[in-house]
């Protein structure tokens, strides 16, 4: 699309339809006169303006509002097959998808079981999105599909990496491979990553333009956004914690490349369930163990209290190099394990951690329901199709 040059009728009225189309995806329906009073048009330019945004497919009627003073008013909506969008969370074990129209509403979802399989990861993304579209008939193929996985694409040579426990997705140019293979545009970005985006959109950092996110579970990753933006680093691989060096922990330099090392050594899921062990609080999962340990020391259990504490300050000594360089408003706590401790755990993490840096964030514990991971996918895949979309009025209807 030819963009419309500045002061000219057409970027008046591409301004003025990206404000009603934002109005309606952020306020639903809306009356011709609600939507002239929002953009500021007289109603007859509101009047042309609906009609342009009908025809391209992008507005449709609603009904009518009943009960209000003068004549019986019709209501606008966005039309929520103007696009859609497809959305995965990837891991070594099954893969989730969803499919969304234009207004974030999910129309069909699908989980796909890959335990530890190899294969063609085009097919297993084809299977995974057959599967979704499956549960939404009579929707059109998606626009974008957005993947996130336990992993960072590296910018440069277009590899994955951190991601050597999820077999089958190490191919040379990935985005290349799965666009071809696919037929659509694709975006791979680290799962953590879309829950900070998730979070920033409908949780705890709404509002935040700097914070960090940690998400613990098995496994430990972070992100960051600074000044509005995440921040993924020269090879993708920002937020990438577990590899960090932390004090009390082995290194890369003693365990190898590939060992457990590291801030992971000190603090992830394996460790922290062998803590609470040695306290005698024991759990299938580590999200189980330190439930179990907060239940126990609720109940009186001196040693599961220690044990928690200990668990605590280990992953404030971890989060404490990122927040002393960082400096972020808040700090974000999710994942299985992290939102088990709930309450208790987080204001121990929270005490330990401004015993130790000079920036005191507040530490939150997320708020998100279902899939986070898919939830951020969604959030940046509509982002681009809704550009897309909107976009395309002005210089003619959406493809």
């Amino acid at each position: 699309m030819t963009a419309p040059a500045p002061g000219t009728p057409s970027l008046l009225r591409a301004i003025n339809d990206r404000a009603a189309l934002n109005a309606l995806l952020e306020r639903g329906p809306l009356t011709r006169p609600e939507i002239g009073a929002i953009t500021g048009l007289s109603k007859p330019t509101a009047s042309q303006m609906l009609a342009r945004l009908s025809a391209a497919g992008l507005v449709v009627l609603d009904g009518v509002r009943e009960g209000m003073p003068g004549r019986t008013a019709e209501l606008y909506r966005l039309n929520p097959a103007a696009g859609y969008v497809a959305a995965l969370d990837v891991t070594h074990t099954r893969i989730e998808s969803a499919i969304t129209d234009i207004t974030g509403s999910v129309v069909g979802e699908h989980r796909l079981s890959t335990p530890r399989e190899r294969g063609d990861v085009v097919a297993k993304v084809r299977e995974a999105l057959r599967g979704a579209r499956a549960a939404a008939p009579g929707a059109p193929a998606p626009r974008r599909v957005v993947i996130g996985i336990q992993g960072a694409l590296d910018p440069g040579s277009g590899r994955l990496g951190y991601a050597a426990h999820i077999p089958g997705w190490h191919v040379p140019d990935l985005l290349a491979t799965l666009g071809e293979g696919l037929g659509l545009p694709v975006d791979v970005e680290n799962d953590v990553n879309l829950v900070a985006l998730a979070e920033r959109r409908h949780g705890v950092a709404r509002g935040h333009h700097d914070f960090v996110l940690l998400w613990g579970d098995s496994g430990l990753g972070s992100a960051l956004v600074l000044g509005g933006r995440l921040h993924r680093g020269a090879t993708g691989g920002a937020g990438e914690v577990g590899y960090m060096p932390a004090l009390g922990a082995p290194t890369m330099r003693e365990s190898g490349r590939h060992a457990t090392h590291g801030f992971q050594a000190l603090s992830g899921g394996p460790a922290v369930r062998a803590v609470l062990r040695a306290h005698g609080v024991r759990g299938a999962t580590p999200a189980q163990a330190v439930a179990g340990a907060v239940r126990a020391a609720g109940e009186g259990d001196e040693r599961a209290a220690r044990g928690l504490a200990e668990v605590a300050s280990r992953l404030a000594v971890g989060l404490a190099s990122v927040v002393a360089v960082v400096d972020p408003e808040i700090v974000v706590l999710t994942g299985g394990m992290l939102l088990a401790g709930g309450e208790r755990l987080r204001a121990l993490i929270e005490r330990e951690l401004h015993a130790l840096t000079l920036p005191r964030p507040p530490l939150r514990l997320s708020t998100l329901e279902g899939n986070p991971v898919l939830a951020g996918a969604v959030e940046l895949g509509l982002d681009k199709v809704r550009e897309e979309v909107f976009g395309a009025v002005a210089g003619g209807s959406p493809s």
